[in-house]
């Protein structure tokens, strides 16, 4: 069995996502959205232990409070714009028996792909903040969380740097 670490309920709560949005539509880019992005910085222990506490119910155990502070603190405000980034440029789309469509609605325009980008990367700008505040509070607490430098080779290693995308370069 596999956790998500967001509900399609918090990614509403928290996002440009309407509340009306089927969450089957949703459901799988939170999916693919914490595979690439929160295991890319959780590195595959501490992201096997992460899914194993959520699965088994122990995350709110007192044991396990750095866990879910982790959790709560940080992997959720970056899995939500993640997951925003990642399902934005299939919003519009859907493909059925007919073949592929853009949704389009009487009154409403539809967003330029220069909008689309535009909004994505804004997203992943705000992806990569909650990154930056996740890489300092982990790197001064990596004691709290042996598995975040116990990889071993099958394991994926945590990125440490976070990859800045958008703004200005001076």
């Amino acid at each position: 069995m596999k956790a998500l670490f967001i509900s399609v309920a918090e990614l509403k709560k928290k996002s440009i996502i309407d509340g009306a949005v089927d969450s089957d539509k949703i459901l799988q880019y939170i999916e693919i959205a914490q595979d690439i992005n929160i295991q890319n910085y959780l590195g595959g222990r501490l992201y096997k232990a992460m899914q194993e506490k959520i699965v088994k119910g122990t995350i709110r155990d007192v044991a396990n409070k750095d866990y879910r502070h982790l959790l709560d603190e940080y992997i959720k405000p970056m899995l939500i714009w993640y997951t925003q980034a990642t399902y934005l440029p299939y919003s519009m789309f859907q493909i059925s028996n007919g073949g592929m469509f853009k949704h389009r609605s009487e009154n409403s325009d539809t967003v330029s792909k220069e909008e689309m980008d535009y909004i994505v990367q804004k997203a992943k700008d705000t992806a990569e903040f909650y990154t930056r505040r996740f890489m300092d509070y982990i790197c001064n607490n990596s004691n709290k969380f042996p598995e975040y430098n116990d990889n071993q080779s099958e394991d994926m290693y945590p990125d440490k740097d976070v990859n800045y995308t958008g703004g200005w370069f001076i």
